[in-house]
């Protein structure tokens, strides 16, 4: 399957508000699978936002809450299905990325490694301790979270275990916006492959979110890129481009592991 329809569903999410992020939710997947989408990805912490402090009460585990719906979702629609929401596990609760196939099943879940003391997720969350690489019908599919994107390490791990393409759902922020749009293209050059991230727009509290969801190539070439406001991007990728480029500049065979590790 060397071509792929991806859906991005940059949201305005609405602080502590379930229900209404799920109307939100199920008019993009409903939308996304209209336009003949393999994949639509949502950003991070979508049902929620940011309203960790009462992360307890907005979390679920994996078999329920929001996790149930997306894959009701997944299944009606025949969609897979990205975005990290609050899992409840015992008593931690971690930001967890889940990636629901077009049958419903759960394939995999990402939580979160590296966790973002500027917003206090230290404070309420759990951190994750390993990555997670999919084998999928279109090849092997990484996920990372918003603040991950700034480590370089992770994303290079994924690439040498043979990820054509990562997935990245976030709410970063526009004051910071060139790290966003400029990190995404560095980790697509660097690791020679796709690079789908979908973010948030809106505010929480003095916070605005920077949107800029977008889609990079293995070159390092933008293949869609939106604005400041809500809406639903789609686009198709061809994932053989990931081999061409790994052949004409062979990174990984020059990489000098004997002097860095």
């Amino acid at each position: 399957m060397p071509k792929l329809t991806i859906s991005l569903a940059q949201m305005n999410i609405a602080l502590g508000d379930p229900r209404k992020n799920l109307q939100q939710f199920e008019s993009f997947a409903g939308e996304a699978a209209k336009r003949g989408s393999h994949l639509v990805v949502f950003p991070e912490l979508w049902a929620s936002g940011y309203a960790l402090e009462n992360a307890r009460e907005l979390s679920a585990p994996l078999n329920a809450g929001e996790f149930a719906q997306v894959s009701t979702t997944a299944t009606q629609h025949k969609i897979s299905i990205v975005g990290s929401l609050l899992e409840k596990r015992g008593v931690e609760v971690s930001n967890s990325a889940t990636f629901f196939a077009p049958n419903g099943k759960l394939l995999g879940v990402y939580r979160k490694i590296h966790l973002f003391k500027l917003m206090d997720e230290h404070r309420w969350l759990q951190a994750g301790a390993a990555p997670l690489l999919l084998e999928l019908p279109w090849g092997k599919t990484a996920i990372a979270i918003c603040y991950d994107l700034r480590f370089p390490e992770l994303f290079r791990r994924y690439a040498v275990d043979g990820a054509r393409l990562i997935v990245i759902p976030a709410e970063w922020p526009i004051q910071r916006v060139e790290h966003w749009r400029t990190l995404l293209q560095a980790r697509a050059i660097e690791n020679q492959c796709y690079i789908v991230a979908c973010n948030a727009v809106g505010e929480t509290g003095d916070t605005t979110f920077a949107g800029h969801s977008m889609i990079v190539d293995p070159w390092g070439k933008i293949v869609i890129e939106v604005g400041e406001t809500p809406m639903l991007a789609t686009a198709e990728i061809e994932l053989d481009l990931v081999d061409e480029v790994r052949q004409r500049i062979p990174v990984f065979a020059d990489r000098r592991t004997d002097v860095y590790g």
